[in-house]
């Protein structure tokens, strides 16, 4: 038995459930099929705002997979750089994909995202939270697409990585790596802690970059590797991060030394090297560091931390946001707000050291 509305038709079929459909372009759309008649209804009364408002959505463009859409999306992404790419993939394949790829674009839920997000997070929450953006973002293009209406990534919070407060390493610590690195590698921990360059920039290195005459190091690019072990060299990805910064004098000594004994003359030559002259790559350094560091009993403490520790340094000199972000390189002030919020709270556990030695001297 079929019941006429001013906008589509319910009928109940012979299972007992009741189906929706309505007529739009001229071709007949079916809304789906539902336990009652007022469901049917209220979905018909949805559809029937969302063609009025000029919202309305083919259902038929929901149906691509999110496996399929997620690839395209990708591919069409030429602003990507290409680790980005790398990583964007591998979190799909190894995260996203193997619970909701098969999945088509208006099947999926926002129970649906949130149970899978609870999973994952339960075994790794730093993944769970990039792999929960990466989504997020995906749903967004296809609102934009006019494939769904709404995203189903709703779930509060869940792209926000919680990091754990990274290590500052002592003075003492520093003396010690600076000795249980290869001599040649050796100027890394000054470059890294006292000039706080990331990793990329370490590599990225050459003997043109070092003016000795005038203490600077032009930050000019970045080296690494794709996962596929191609080497990748490129700008900076802001325009913060190509920036000249002063180097101290010690470091400009130990530079100095460094490049007279392990650089070639070229100014092309790369500034970090391996023992048979080639440009050092990713892996070897990180071999170097691995060793170095578990040699002066920190395993805590990565490569970055150096340079997390000359920020913290540089806060406790009394750096401005401004000249922290430009000796970071950060195209924003969160990131270097971090280390005077770590100064205030030195300051803090100052003020209870204080109030200690008050009580010791009534």
């Amino acid at each position: 038995m079929a019941s006429r509305r001013h906008f589509g038709t319910v009928r109940q079929r012979s299972s007992g459930r009741w189906q929706a459909v309505y007529h739009h372009d001229g071709r007949l759309v079916s809304a789906g099929s539902f336990a009652t008649k007022a469901d049917a209804q209220a979905r018909l009364s949805e559809i029937e705002v969302s063609v009025r408002r000029g919202n309305w959505v083919d259902p038929r463009a929901g149906r691509v997979t999110l496996r399929d859409y997620a690839h395209e999306w990708i591919e069409h992404r030429s602003d990507l750089a290409v680790r980005t790419v790398d990583l964007y993939q591998h979190v799909l394949d190894h995260h996203v994909v193997p619970e909701l790829g098969a999945r088509c674009l208006a099947e999926l839920s926002p129970s649906e995202v949130r149970a899978w997000h609870a999973r994952l997070a339960r075994r790794a929450p730093a993944t769970a939270a990039k792999a929960y953006r990466l989504l997020s973002s995906i749903m967004r293009t296809a609102v934009t697409d006019e494939l769904i209406t709404v995203s189903p990534c709703r779930v509060k919070g869940a792209g926000v990585e919680h990091a754990a407060e990274r290590p500052v390493a002592t003075l003492e610590d520093l003396a010690a790596l600076v000795d249980a690195l290869p001599v040649h590698l050796r100027v890394i921990v000054p470059l890294a802690t006292w000039c706080q360059l990331r990793r990329g920039e370490l590599l990225g290195l050459q003997r043109q970059d070092i003016d000795l005459a005038n203490s600077v190091i032009h930050v000019r690019r970045s080296r690494t590797h794709a996962m596929d072990g191609r080497m990748i060299e490129k700008a900076p990805k802001t325009a913060a991060g190509t920036r000249q910064l002063a180097v101290p004098p010690s470091v400009a000594s130990a530079l100095a030394h460094h490049l007279t004994t392990f650089c070639g003359a070229s100014p092309e030559s790369p500034v970090l090297v391996s023992t048979s002259g080639d440009a050092l790559t990713r892996n070897s350094l990180e071999s170097a560091w691995q060793t170095a560091r578990k040699r002066i009993g920190r395993p805590d403490l990565r490569l970055h931390d150096l340079r997390h520790t000359g920020l913290t340094f540089a806060a406790t000199a009394g750096a401005t946001t401004a000249e922290l972000m430009h000796r970071a390189g950060h195209a924003s002030a969160v990131a270097a707000l971090r280390y005077q919020h770590a100064i205030s709270e030195r300051d803090r556990s100052l003020a209870v050291a204080l109030e200690a030695i008050a009580h010791r001297s009534t």
